[in-house]
């Protein structure tokens, strides 16, 4: 059986662990791996050749992904999706692992339903925010080069006795922010899905903190926060108030890096294990992980709300900040 292998959307650390698991894990059982570049633009463009097991060595470190990744907003045009199931039927190609986030695995479910392509999901997205999972490839190397980050800010913002807002990535989710503020000791965080994210609750706990003693402080903004991007946030509070604030945006930097122990020991996991399950017969999975455990379920999970960051999280950074 040949088996393609493809990374979509946003690059994640753990990615090349997961290729190459899946390679590798396709090599011991008697397949051919074949790597489709960029994702669901280079299937569309027949990008695609055979992977060897050899072609692997030395990427279990490295960030990004080998196989480069793209997004192809015209994969929601079923003309597309027809093409595409073509272009693997040509090639030989009868079963897909796809390792990316909430639209890749939108893609490989229609794919699927659609034109019978068996399909397999690795979760990589740094936002942790798919239905099914508590953890995804990227998350724990992105939570941890925020915290670093903010550790280091922690020093400028205590010498100087200012207010540092610093966004986080993570989409339309809070969960990297939630995670990173409590884990940095932050003083406040500010995300959608929180109930009292508001202008006004941020500035009251500002005060608290003032009125506490606290003459430096960091606000860990959410990207997708309803409140306003940390700019934004900023702007206003130096508008309203007498503050010495500086914003920084952490950006993409929080993507790249060598993946953390967990996202290469997961993502080799995932990897191997998608491909033993479709050398099973298996399809129309993705995989994730509950309690600790290694979980398959059904790619139309994805079509389901995202997880939201549990809610005492969001109450614990409020309470240790005092």
């Amino acid at each position: 059986m040949k088996i393609g292998v493809l990374t979509s959307g946003g690059d994640a650390p753990g990615m090349n662990a997961a290729i190459r698991a899946a390679v590798r894990q396709a090599d011991a059982l008697g397949h051919e791996a074949w790597g489709i570049h960029r994702g669901y633009q280079g299937l569309l463009e027949g990008d695609m050749a055979p992977l060897p097991s050899r072609a692997c060595a030395n990427i279990l470190q490295r960030g990004g992904t080998m196989l480069q990744t793209a997004r192809c907003p015209e994969f929601h045009e079923p003309a597309t999706r027809a093409k595409a199931a073509g272009n693997l039927k040509a090639a030989g190609i009868e079963a897909l692992v796809v390792i990316g986030g909430d639209g890749s695995f939108r893609a490989a479910e229609a794919l699927q339903r659609e034109h019978g392509v068996a399909c397999a999901g690795i979760p990589g997205t740094i936002d942790n925010d798919l239905a099914g999972t508590e953890r995804t490839l990227g998350f724990d190397t992105a939570l941890n080069t925020a915290v670093e980050a903010i550790d280091r800010i922690r020093d400028t913002a205590s010498s100087h006795g200012r207010l540092f807002l610093v966004e986080v990535m993570g989409r339309s989710s809070g969960m990297l922010a939630v995670h990173t503020a409590l884990a940095c000791g932050a003083e406040a965080v500010l995300y959608p899905e929180s109930p009292d994210d508001s202008y006004e609750v941020l500035v009251s706990q500002l005060e608290a903190s003032w009125l506490r003693g606290k003459r430096s402080s960091i606000v860990v903004v959410a990207e997708g926060d309803t409140v306003g991007r940390a700019m934004a946030v900023g702007e206003r509070l130096k508008r309203d108030h007498p503050l010495d604030l500086r914003v920084v945006v952490l950006g993409h930097v929080q993507r790249g890096g060598s993946p953390s122990a967990m996202d290469r020991i997961w993502g080799s996991r995932w990897g191997a294990e998608a491909v033993r399950r479709l050398d099973r017969g298996e399809s129309g999975f993705y995989l994730g992980e509950v309690g600790g455990a290694l979980v398959a379920q059904p790619i139309a999970m994805v079509l389901e709300p995202q997880p939201v960051p549990p809610g005492d999280l969001g109450r614990l950074v409020a309470t240790l900040a005092r």
